[in-house]
């Protein structure tokens, strides 16, 4: 099963100001790539708080959300609210014929992900804004080596990088 983390981040390694910041700082482009390739996959996990950020599940792909509150739960056909653990996620999603998802974040999550060695690709559009300070894309104590497939210009102003994670290194 692939993981694909797809990012948006400042020029200065932010992926928000805070919790609960809406990423409205990108530019369209990376919208519309965020939406293209989510959609193409089929499948998006994201914690609470990203989910919470954006307030509805997002059409036509399966939406799973990490959170420790049981009492979530969804009448919604493509959301789901789990407690498991990332690798369990994936397993399910293999057994239902998936073959990869995109991994959204935020940052407690895409740590998860990295300390179970469970992120693939890494695509990551860097937006032409400096916050100062703000969250990054992982947490402390997370190292990647990484192994540039392809960068190019995206919208106006930003860049869209695409890496492959090296497992072994």
């Amino acid at each position: 099963m692939k993981v694909i983390l797809l990012m948006a981040q400042t020029l200065d390694g932010k992926i928000a100001r805070s919790d609960h910041d809406f990423p409205d700082w990108t530019e369209k482009a990376d919208k519309k790539l965020f939406f293209e390739l989510t959609k193409k996959i089929g499948v998006i996990i994201m914690g609470s708080k990203t989910y919470d950020t954006i307030g509805k599940p997002l059409p036509g792909r399966k939406n799973i959300i990490l959170t420790r509150d049981s009492s979530r739960k969804s009448d919604h056909q493509d959301l789901f609210f789990t407690s498991d653990s990332p690798a369990d996620i994936l397993q399910k999603l293999e057994q239902e014929g998936h073959r990869e998802a995109i991994l959204a974040g935020g940052q407690q999550i895409n740590t998860l992900f990295a300390r179970e060695n469970l992120i693939d690709e890494i695509v990551v559009t860097i937006s032409p804004v400096i916050f100062g300070e703000g969250m990054g894309m992982f947490g402390e104590g997370i190292g990647l080596h990484l192994a540039l497939k392809s960068v190019e210009k995206l919208g106006e102003n930003s860049l869209v990088a695409h890496y492959n994670v090296l497992k072994n290194s």
